[in-house]
């Protein structure tokens, strides 16, 4: 349990670079806000920051892309981020961007106080360089072979299929996105923070909490594959890092110091700061000191990521705040793993996403239903699925046929018996309740309401959002059931002042689930204090206040308090409806490079007969297949070529079982240079076709021929 006596929270700076999807909210937006919305309803001193990145490499190749400046990209995305948001119900106390000149100047300080203290080591070095481009490479300029998965695309900061921390020079089979050419390394001066420097006490507070003789944080409460990425990166020793870049867009190396003509900050120098400059600028908008939310040990910093960007929020930038010497640590960085879209990865170069402001303008007032469907499936722990039929029935099933149908039941019936007022009952008369033999009392009936409140309560403190929100729903089960057990439309002939009892006690769980809901649903939270005709929920003393008043057997809401008319939360969801959203999806998608509207792969450069004739391509048969340790996408195979046996790794490993695949017939490329993927050496490449949605399968001859025949 946080007991500092302010929070910080921050959410992932977006890259101003494209629209917003359903992958990101999972990521580092929904957790965020449940978890900002219920602390503000606690009474606590909270504030929520983000903003939009808006340098990096990323936005000038959007730019080029698009054949416009890197201004006018980022200002197109950071107004799209900000619609998004607000239509979504995201609750930032503000939201920044890091073209503003207070981040420039924030970053560049942060610079100058690392450089005057010797925390970096300018160093001549090595990088790559596009000669048909004339520039040297940002690390998002080149693409490779990532060396830890061997996934085909990795950029030279990170591979996203496997989350792994890279450098350019570690990518196998190099290329510039700018040209397409195999990059040459040339030399170039830069600013380097010496990681290496702070292994021991990054270790130490990252596996014990502990700081310099303080404990800062409890290691248990952090997520298992947060921990085990840290450490992974630990154990394998860090390096320096390059904290500049040559670049034209971003913010300036300060200029009084030497060698900075040229320079920028590295993105993962500046953006982290954006959450610094963003409270600087809410604290100038509302009259308020910052410095205690980043200096005082007394503040809890929380920071809600994607898995993608651990290394850089518990690793580096820790780094840099401690380095500078000022700054508090985060207490934890609950970061959520990636949402898959029926059955695949969410691509944003191929279009396969539900973008969010899409889905808000296809389907209008339907953002809890959004919010619930993406909670419910929240990637807290492992990688989740986001299916078009599972919107549709947790819409129905839950939202509809429990939620909205037992708030209009108790309204329905409230207005039918008892003109909207809520009724006075007799405290000593008993019902019947779920889960007891015995009938139960109202006074019993709210304990067990606020233990169910308290549980919804305890699992948001812990970052288990998914399991917050089921207990939500189970609240509303209850109600469900106290009305079946106990029959009001039928009683009500027969024990009018039962029916005031069960009624009562209805109209108090649908009190409490506009309090419930407003962190997780905070539309729906606002329709049923409509419905009950009261005002929207105080956030400053919502949550905190509900618990007190059942701890100490008061009502929600008073006898006698007149309630609204009926109206249904939610609508059903049509199968034309999600028929429509899924062909959408399946029509929208496009491949990189698509020139037609077969969605044929275009064809690649000419090359001439003597390239083609270097190729030495050969019939082979796998003797034996298994998959590669710590790597999902990658089996290693043991060929026979007729004259030898080789060994192979291929990513097939998603298409294919390594049983299945022994004996199996197959062509190569036998004069490859060999290459090490995953400390396996690979002497050859299996040749595979791809189809339009991405499935391999084998090139093998239709006749069985002898292995190591030449394929001409």
């Amino acid at each position: 349990m946080n007991l500092k006596k302010r929070i910080l929270v921050t959410s992932a700076l977006p890259y101003a670079n494209g629209p917003l999807h359903i992958g990101h909210l999972a990521g580092a937006y929904l957790s965020a806000d449940i978890y900002v919305r219920f602390q503000r309803m606690m009474e606590k001193d909270v504030v929520y920051v983000c903003g939009s990145d808006e340098h990096g490499a990323a936005i000038t190749i959007r730019a080029q892309k698009d054949g416009i400046s890197p201004q006018e990209v980022v200002d197109k995305y950071h107004q799209e981020f900000q619609e998004a948001f607000d239509r979504i119900g995201i609750s930032f106390d503000i939201y920044h961007r890091t073209s503003a000149p207070i981040h420039h100047q924030t970053s560049q300080d942060f610079f100058r106080t690392l450089n005057d203290k010797g925390e970096f080591i300018q160093e001549e070095s090595e990088q790559y360089y596009d000669e048909k481009a004339e520039q040297f490479l940002a690390d998002r300029y080149i693409k490779g072979i990532c060396p830890k998965c061997g996934y085909e695309e990795a950029y030279g900061d990170q591979c996203e299929n496997c989350g792994s921390s890279l450098s350019p020079t570690e990518l196998i089979d190099p290329i510039s996105t700018l040209s397409n050419e195999k990059p040459i390394l040339k030399k170039t001066s830069h600013w380097y923070l010496q990681l290496d420097k702070y292994e021991s006490w990054l270790r130490a507070w990252i596996e014990t909490g502990e700081l310099d003789g303080s404990v800062l944080h409890d290691p248990t409460d952090w997520k298992n594959h947060v921990v085990g990425q840290c450490k992974s990166w630990l154990d394998g020793g860090l390096q320096k890092r390059s904290m500049t870049r040559d670049l034209d867009w971003g913010v300036d190396v300060p200029q009084e110091i030497e060698g900075s003509k040229g320079k920028k900050l590295y993105v993962w120098m500046d953006a982290p700061i954006g959450y610094i400059s963003a409270t600087k600028q809410w604290a100038l908008d509302n009259g308020k000191d910052w410095e205690p939310y980043w200096k005082d040990n007394d503040t809890a910093l929380i920071h809600f990521i994607g898995k993608d960007n651990i290394v850089f929020h518990c690793l580096i930038f820790p780094a840099i705040l401690k380095a500078h010497g000022e700054y508090i640590l985060p207490i934890n960085v609950p970061a959520n793993q990636f949402v898959n879209l029926e059955g695949r990865k969410i691509s944003t170069s191929k279009n396969w996403a539900v973008w969010v402001n899409e889905y808000l303008d296809d389907l209008p007032g339907r953002e809890d239903e959004l919010r619930y469907y993406m909670i419910k499936n929240m990637p807290e722990t492992k990688d989740s699925e986001f299916t078009w039929k599972g919107y549709q029935e947790a819409v129905n099933n839950e939202l509809v046929n429990n939620l909205a149908n037992f708030v209009n039941r108790v309204v329905v019936l409230t207005n039918k018996y008892y003109e909207g007022v809520v009724p006075e009952f007799d405290a000593d008369l008993m019902i019947e309740v779920p889960g007891d033999e015995m009938p139960g009392f109202h006074d019993t009936e709210m304990l067990t309401l606020h233990d169910m409140c308290q549980d919804c309560a305890e699992y948001i403190r812990k970052f288990d959002f998914r399991s917050a929100l089921k207990v939500v729903m189970e609240v509303s089960s209850r109600g469900n059931q106290i009305l079946q057990f106990n029959e009001p439309w039928k009683q009500i002939k027969v024990d009018e002042d039962l029916v005031k009892v069960v009624m009562n006690i209805g109209l108090q769980y649908v009190k409490a689930l506009s309090v419930l809901t407003y962190p997780f649903m905070p539309f729906t939270s606002a329709r049923i204090s409509e419905l009950l005709n009261e005002d929207h929920i105080d956030e400053r003393d919502g949550f905190v206040g509900m618990l007190n008043l059942l701890c100490e057997d008061e009502p929600l809401i008073q006898s006698g308090h007149t309630i609204g008319s009926a109206s249904h939360l939610f609508d059903r969801i049509s199968d034309e409806t999600i028929e429509e959203q899924v062909n959408k999806l399946k029509k929208s998608e496009k491949k990189e490079g698509v020139k037609n509207e077969n969605h044929a792969i275009p064809v690649k450069e000419t090359i001439s007969f003597d390239d083609f004739m270097k190729l030495d391509i050969r019939t082979a048969t796998i003797k034996h297949a298994e998959k590669v340790k710590k790597a999902d996408k990658l089996l290693k195979l043991i060929v026979d070529l007729g004259f030898e046996e080789r060994t192979v790794v291929s990513g097939i490993a998603e298409f294919y079982d390594p049983q299945e695949l022994e004996g199996k017939e197959v062509s190569m490329i036998v004069n490859l240079a060999p290459r090490k993927i995953k400390g396996i050496e690979s002497n050859g490449m299996i040749l595979m076709a791809e189809n339009q949605k991405g499935v391999l399968s084998f090139v093998s001859p239709k006749e069985k021929w002898e292995n190591g025949s030449v394929i001409r």
